[in-house]
């Protein structure tokens, strides 16, 4: 979240509700809503690292806003993010954890657990949908959050796949 902020900070100042607003809209509503709280708790320990300075703006029929703007420092944490690639492939995977333990422990079918979650994969799969086909079409860059999140799981379902072919 906190370097996602200082890449819309970086487009000018703004404050908190703004911030939320602008998440919201580019990403459409695939991706978790952020909560205002925690956009304001973590302006606020951007600002304390020195990343983002905050100035109170006067309303005159509303309580003054915080407005936000990039610091130098935050300009440079934002461009080394935009420089580094994402994290790894993931190789800690609670269902794999599951998968591994299950036959030791004499609690949990391996091929059981496989359908469990085969089953969830596809019902988020049928939500994804749904939510691409209400999505706004313009907003392309929440047509590829959802087409992402529908790939990622097209391969965990053939890797579940894999998985049931090897211990059966």
């Amino acid at each position: 979240m906190r370097l996602a902020l200082l890449a819309l900070l970086a487009r000018g100042p703004a404050h908190g509700y703004e911030l939320k607003q602008d998440l919201e809209q580019l990403l459409g509503a695939a991706y978790p809503q952020p909560n205002v709280g925690q956009i304001y708790v973590t302006l606020g320990r951007l600002e304390k690292s020195g990343l983002i300075e905050g100035e109170e703006v006067a309303q005159s029929s509303r309580p003054n806003k915080r407005i936000y703007r990039l610091t130098d420092a935050g300009h440079e944490a934002v461009l080394a993010w935009f420089e580094e690639p994402a994290d790894e492939p993931r190789v800690r995977d609670e269902f794999f954890m599951k998968l591994a333990l299950a036959p030791g422990s004499g609690l949990a079918d391996q091929i059981e657990l496989i359908n469990k979650q085969r089953r969830h994969y596809l019902n988020t799969m049928r939500n994804l949908s749904k939510l691409a086909a209400a999505e706004d079409r313009d907003n392309r860059t929440a047509q590829l959050l959802v087409e992402g999140a529908m790939l990622h799981l097209q391969a965990d379902l053939d890797w579940l796949e894999r998985c049931q072919e090897e211990l059966e």
